[in-house]
């Protein structure tokens, strides 16, 4: 398995909505409301590096009140 941080930035007062909409989707294992400069975090997982890819790019970018994500793979030191 392999796994990524999302970091979201949404628009004003989306937050929840977002977040909300994004613990629905499968391969999603946390996602929290943060402050700073993003709105949402999003730690997502999946089979393959595609698999995360297409997770993150056809459902997650998809919900409605995102304005920009950051992905950061996780890695194992």
């Amino acid at each position: 398995m392999v796994q990524a941080y999302i970091l979201i930035q949404t628009e004003v007062g989306k937050a929840h909505d977002v977040a909300a909409s994004i613990g629905k989707i499968p391969g999603v294992i946390r996602v929290d409301a943060v402050t700073g400069p993003y709105d949402v975090v999003v730690l997502a997982e999946a089979h393959t590096v595609d698999d995360l890819g297409g997770l993150i790019v056809s459902q997650v970018q998809n919900v409605a009140g995102i304005m920009r994500t950051l992905t950061c793979s996780v890695v194992n030191l």
